[in-house]
């Protein structure tokens, strides 16, 4: 059976899964969420394409 973490092994999980949860939310606005508005508002797709650039690598540093 797995034992309760502790409050000091709890504490320093968090600032990863904040990490993990910001470079996902990163991924998905580039990938998914991006295009779509571009498309909806009638962007071009080179700028989208730096735009999804630029939040790619926003995820990158997190």
């Amino acid at each position: 059976m797995s034992q309760p973490q502790s409050a000091e092994q709890a504490s320093n999980d968090q600032p990863e899964m904040a990490a993990l949860l910001l470079g996902a939310g990163f991924a998905l606005a580039s990938l998914i969420l991006l295009p779509a508005v571009a498309q909806r508002i009638g962007m071009g797709s080179s700028l989208t394409i730096a735009l999804r650039g630029a939040l790619m690598r926003a995820a990158n540093r997190f």
